[in-house]
């Protein structure tokens, strides 16, 4: 098959097959996986980003900045990297923007004069409920194609996935 005749799911089997066959690798199911799920995350962020934030002038970094101090806050920044697996240089480069904006507040840490709480502003919060909604809805959107028990089938193996990681020298943020 030519290239420009590749779609998405026969490139994954066109590479299953060359990998295995070419380069004698062996395990074409943990590729596939894989590609898949990075696949499906790229598309299904990009849209919420284009649907939901973008037209708000947010980016999805910053919804994620946003909504982690939302629902957890007030919260050191380190706290906050943490949860959006973000490093920290990018949290504090969005909490610069986002404090600009209006959105959040810094004030000095309580145990340590070098860190700092990041909380939501009175407008932050009225615009999280309204930008939450329109995200909820599209993620409604996405995850009605599987069944409820799909979809929880789903969370358990992405769980069971992420909480593994230890078992081997992962690379990369919490």
């Amino acid at each position: 098959m030519a290239a420009d005749e590749l779609d998405f799911w026969s490139f994954v089997e066109l590479a299953n097959h060359r990998l295995s066959e070419e380069y004698g690798f062996q395990h074409q199911l943990a590729t596939e996986v894989l590609l898949a799920l990075n696949r499906a995350s790229n598309i299904v962020t990009y849209d919420l980003e284009a649907a939901v934030h973008r037209p708000r002038g947010r980016s999805w970094s910053g919804f994620r900045l946003l909504f982690v101090t939302w629902l957890a806050g007030p919260l050191e920044a380190k706290k906050a990297a943490e949860l959006t697996g973000m490093s920290r240089a990018a949290v504090s480069n969005l909490t610069k923007t986002l404090v600009g904006d209006g959105m959040l507040e810094r004030t000095p840490g309580e145990h340590d004069g070098r860190s700092v709480l990041l909380s939501l502003t009175e407008r932050g919060q009225h615009e999280m409920l309204e930008v939450f909604q329109a995200q909820n809805e599209r993620e409604h959107e996405w995850t009605s194609v599987l069944t409820e028990a799909e979809q929880r089938i789903l969370v358990m193996l992405l769980d069971k996935l992420i909480t593994n990681r230890d078992q081997f020298d992962i690379r990369g943020r919490n």
